[in-house]
Order: C-alpha cells, then structure tokens, then sequence
C-alpha cells in the first residue's frame, strides 16, 4: 500500500508528465514547409504557448530558407526568448489596453503580402482574451464586462469563442482575410473539449460556422446584460463571421486526448491500472466531482492494484453572490473531498495544465484521506466554503495547494484520482 506522501508525489509526477507532453518542444517539425517558401514568412501568434511555440519554431527553421518575422502575444510573466519574432505580454483573463494593441500589431503584420508569401499563425489557449481589437463602436471597457459575465455565468469556452468572434475585427476568421491572398496556416495546441479548430482561439485564421443566431441564443441561454449598441450590433450583417477562406489551412499539433493516452500509459508502465474517462468532461465543477466520486468509491473495493481514474475537459463555476476565492479545479477538489466524506486509500489531484487555476497563484490542489478533517480541525466549514467558492482557502488551510510557474501551454484540465490498495 502507498503512503499518503507516495500517493501524492505520483500524482504530481503525473501532472508534470501531462506539462511535458503537452509542450510543443520537439513537436513541430512535421509542419515545416516541405519546400523553401518562395515569398516572405510571417509568423503570429497568441495564446499561453505563443511564445514558446514561436522559439521552437525559430529553433527548427531551416537557415537557408527566408529569414522570419512576426509577432505573437502571451499572457504577462509567459514570455520566452526569441530572435526574430516579437513577443508582446498581455492581460489574461480578462483583456487589457496591451491586448488591444498586439490584437492590431497581428493584424498589421500580415497587411500587404502577396501568394507567394506564408504566415504562419501558431495559436493556444488564452488567445481569445490575448487578442481582444472589438468592432469600433465597442470599448475595451465593453469587452471587459462581456468577458465577466461569460466568466461568472458559467458559460462553456465554445459558447465564449462564439460570442467573442461576433465582436472581434481578428477573430472568427478576419484575421486570414487580412492575410489574403498569402496562405495562412494554423498551428494549434487544443484548449477545448473536441478540438474545433474554428473554437481554438475563436478561429482568428479559419472560416467560422458559428452565426449570429448562435450568439442571440446564447445571450438569452445564460442571461446576459450587454449594452444597448452591442446588441445593436449584434442584429447588423457587419457583425457576420467569414464562412469561406480559400487562402486557409489548419492543423492541431497537440490535443489532450494524445497528452493523457500518454500519460495514461506511463501510469501502466509503473504497474497502475488506468480507467481513462476521455479528454471531454465538462459541466459544473461540482457536479463532476459528484459523478468521480461515484466512480471512485464503487471501485473502492473491487480493486487488485492501484488503480488511477484519469480525466480532462473543461469544466465551468458558476458564481453566485459570493464571488469566492478559487479555480474550477480547486472547486473539483473540495466538492470531491465532501462526497468522499474522508474515504480511505482515495488520494486526488487537480489542477489547470496552464499552472493557474482561475485568478488565483495555485495551478490547482491534492487531496487526501484525511484532508476535510484538517480542515474541519482548523475550524472551517468545508460545505460553507464550497458554497461561497473559496476552494482556495480550503486547500491553503490543509497545505495542499499545487504550486508550478506558468507552464507556457494548456490542454485545461488535469483531474487523477488515485485508489490505492487496502
């Protein structure tokens, strides 16, 4: 049988294995031009893997094809060093003045080229926000209270991509209109639940099959208060998304699926049984952990060998009038721990693969057997905790906080729960 110190360092073992597969280090040469590019190449690119995308891509350019330039956006405190390609840090999660003007900078590098050019878009999670350039009749200020609510409501990352492009002069496509007639080609690292290329980054370089008549469902669906010249906006032909986009090409280099099947194997490797729910878990927090912790306890006695139940996806808080302290994954986690009720042999670990969960400086939590007795012995109330969202409090006051640097990538969702044996 693990220790509780065993159980845990495995699990975090494995979360930093997840990191490592999902970097794009040694994963992007099978997208080099074939050919040496005829016309200049130009790269952006925006996301939390944006920069470390662009230096790998400067480490494998062949030198005897045409020199880059460009420029990618990253969220602050994500940069890397690079030669040729512009790195510009700005506001994530919620947009700022700095992803206003590197949204323009993009833009502006791929103005005025011709066939025989290429550009090069190499996009990741946290784009969207990176790259906030509204409509003209829209305020960054607007944009900002747009993304607080699509934060607070619990609206689904594809359901925020759609409303996003609506509003965007980048997203949705308009970035590869700007482009034309170079070819554009998009490098992703999926951040989303099915990998839809026209989702990853509200699809700034790829035709979008979302409409307007999406965006008013939404808006309805999870009560959205915008002001008057947005929805103004919104019932107007400008506000259509490009369907079409000849001079556009797209690949996702590096899903979630692929990074947990590897993680899933090196788990067996070591001699651990995996049950492996997928990369498509989503949903309240909450309501997951319910569903986990139903799976968990049935296997509680069944098992021969330590047994690891691996998940991913994305899921979503929504905040009532407590706006908490926490991430989705922390809120995982203590809803996990209450429905557990101090379960023996069942150890766990969330966390978001971008090393932040929500706004706060964790990447997410562990949990063991007796984690809701410390923090019942330090006098919380962990359903109280929970229901006013301060997941984080919780996991502070047991000292199971998971702290990383920024990990330069994100698949989201990292979720390993850990039977041992009796």
């Amino acid at each position: 049988m693990l220790s509780d110190d065993q159980a845990i360092h495995f699990l975090q073992q494995l979360f930093h294995l997840t990191v490592q597969e999902a970097s794009p280090t040694d994963k992007m040469n099978a997208w080099l031009p074939p050919h040496q590019p005829a016309g200049k190449v130009i790269v952006v690119g925006a996301g939390k893997a944006a920069a470390a995308m662009a230096a790998e891509w400067e480490k494998i350019w062949p030198q005897h094809y045409p020199p880059l330039s460009g420029v990618v956006v990253t969220p602050y405190g994500h940069s890397v060093a690079t030669r040729y390609i512009k790195v510009i840090e700005a506001g994530h999660p919620l947009p700022d003045l700095a992803g206003q003007r590197a949204a323009q900078a993009l833009l502006d590098a791929v103005q005025g080229l011709n066939a025989q050019d290429q550009v090069f878009y190499l996009v990741s999670g946290g784009a969207s926000a990176l790259t906030t350039l509204p409509i003209n009749s829209i305020s960054i200020t607007d944009k900002q209270l747009i993304n607080r609510q699509l934060l607070s409501h619990g609206v689904p990352i594809e359901a925020m991509n759609t409303v996003r492009k609506h509003l965007s002069r980048i997203k949705g496509g308009r970035l590869a209109m700007a482009a034309a007639p170079a070819l554009i080609t998009t490098l992703a690292i999926s951040d989303v639940v099915g990998d839809d290329i026209s989702t990853i980054g509200s699809g700034a370089a790829v035709a979008d099959p979302t409409t307007l008549a999406d965006v008013n469902r939404i808006i309805q669906q999870y009560q959205l208060t915008l002001p008057e010249h947005i929805q103004t906006f919104l019932h107007s032909a400008q506000a259509e998304t490009p369907k079409k986009l000849p001079n556009s090409r797209a690949f996702v280099i590096i899903t979630p699926d692929q990074v947990l099947s590897q993680v899933s194997h090196w788990a067996q490797a070591h001699n651990i049984d995996v049950l492996y729910l997928g990369d498509r878990i989503s949903g309240e927090a909450r309501e997951v952990a319910q569903v986990m912790a139903g799976i968990a306890l049935y296997h509680q006695h069944r098992i021969t060998k330590p047994l690891l139940i691996l998940s991913g996806g994305e899921t979503t808080v929504t905040l009532n009038k407590h706006q908490g302290k926490g991430g989705r994954n922390s809120e995982f986690l203590l809803a996990l721990a209450i429905a557990l009720n101090g379960a023996k042999n069942i150890y766990a670990l969330a966390a978001d693969t971008d090393g932040i969960d929500g706004s706060e400086n964790n990447a997410g939590a562990w949990l063991t057997p007796d984690s809701l007795n410390k923090a019942l012995q330090a006098g919380l109330s962990p359903l109280t905790l929970l229901n006013h969202h301060r997941a984080y409090d919780f996991f502070a006051a047991t000292d199971q906080l998971l702290m990383t640097t920024p990990t330069r990538t994100n698949i989201n969702d990292f979720r390993a729960i850990l039977l041992t044996q009796k």
